[in-house]
C-alpha cells in the first residue's frame, strides 16, 4: 500500500519528533554522511567533460526522486511510521515559519560564522558534519540573507515552470532556453539574483551548507527536494499528452552532450535505475496536497 508525504505544517508535534528522531539516528550510524557523500560525488556542472546526473542535466529531476526514496527507505527501516515531509516555500516564506522551530530543523546560524546553535541539527546536539567541501564541523544557515535580502519564490515562479508544455530541450543543460526541468530547476537569463528561480533559489535562501554539493548536510535538503518532487507530479497530471522525459535517445557522438547526459532508458549513476523507472511513483507514496 502507498504511503503518504505531508506538508510539514501539518504534522504534529509526535510526528515531528519521529522523523527528526529517525533522521538522527541514520546519522549516528554514519548511513546519513553516506547520502551526502553521493551527492557530492554527482554534483557536477555544465563545464565539466563527463557525465552529469544530479543537476543541470535532464535527470535532475528522476535522480533526485530515487536519491529521495533511497532516503525514504532508510528512515523507515527506523521507524515504519516515518516518511519525508515536504516544505512548501510558496506559503512557509519566512524564518518565523513553523518549519524552523525548535522541534523541527531548528533556526538560521549566528551572525558571524553562520553555525547553527538551535535545534536538533546544532552541533551542540551533536550533529557533526563530517562530509563537506568548506571547513568546519558544524551546520551553517543564512535564512533570508540578511544582509542583501532575498525572497523565496512565489507561485508566479512556479507558474512561470508549470506552464511549459515541453520536459527539457537541448542542449540538455542550464542554458536550455525552455522546458520545465530547467525553469523548475531553477536557470535563468539574467545577472545577480535573477539568475536564481525556484529550486534554486530557495537552496541560495537558506544559505550556508545548502549553497553547494553539500547540501545534504542540511535535513531542509529533503523537505525542499519532496516539494519539488511534488512539483514534478503536478506537472505530469497537468501535461499528459507531453513526452514525460528527454532526450529518448542519447545524444550522438557528433553532439556535444555525447556521454554528458543519460536518455530515457540508460542508467544513472549510481544506480542501474533509468528515468523511465522514475517516471511514476502512486504505487510507492502519494502527496497529502
Amino acid at each position: 500500500m502507498a504511503y503518504t508525504r505531508r506538508n510539514q505544517r501539518s504534522l504534529s508535534r509526535a510526528e515531528r519528533r519521529r522523523f527528526v528522531d529517525a533522521v538522527l539516528r541514520l546519522k549516528r550510524r554514519g548511513e546519513y554522511d553516506a547520502f551526502v557523500r553521493t551527492h557530492i560525488d554527482h554534483y557536477v556542472s555544465d563545464g565539466e567533460n563527463r557525465r552529469r546526473v544530479a543537476h543541470m542535466t535532464p535527470t535532475f529531476l528522476p535522480w533526485h526522486r530515487r536519491f529521495l526514496l533511497d532516503f525514504e527507505r532508510a528512515l523507515r527501516r527506523v521507524d515504519a511510521g516515518v516518511t519525508v515531509p515536504y516544505w512548501d516555500w510558496t506559503k512557509d516564506r519566512t524564518p518565523a515559519a513553523s518549519l524552523w522551530g525548535e522541534d523541527l530543523m531548528g533556526g538560521t546560524g549566528r551572525r558571524g560564522d553562520r553555525r547553527v546553535s538551535t535545534g536538533p541539527f546544532a552541533r551542540g546536539n551533536g550533529w557533526i558534519i563530517k562530509e563537506s567541501v568548506t571547513d568546519g564541523d558544524f551546520l551553517t544557515r543564512d535564512l533570508g540573507r540578511p544582509a542583501a535580502p532575498l525572497a523565496l519564490p512565489t507561485r508566479q515562479d512556479v507558474a512561470w515552470a508549470m506552464g511549459e508544455t515541453v520536459y527539457d530541450v537541448s542542449p540538455w543543460d542550464s542554458t536550455a532556453s525552455r522546458g520545465f526541468r530547467n525553469r523548475l530547476e531553477g536557470w535563468a537569463p539574467g545577472t545577480g539574483d535573477a539568475r536564481w528561480r525556484n529550486h534554486n533559489r530557495v537552496h541560495r535562501w537558506v544559505g550556508g551548507h545548502m549553497l553547494g554539493g553539500a547540501s545534504v548536510n542540511d535535513p531542509v535538503f529533503w523537505l525542499h527536494h519532496a516539494f519539488v518532487d511534488l512539483l514534478w507530479s503536478r506537472w505530469q497530471r497537468q501535461h499528459p499528452d507531453s513526452a514525460p522525459f528527454l532526450p529518448e535517445r542519447p545524444p550522438a557522438p557528433d553532439e556535444p552532450q555525447h556521454r554528458r547526459v543519460v536518455a530515457r532508458r540508460e542508467p544513472m549513476p549510481p544506480w542501474r535505475t533509468t528515468p523511465q523507472d522514475m517516471l511514476g511513483h502512486q504505487g510507492i507514496y502519494r502527496y497529502a496536497e
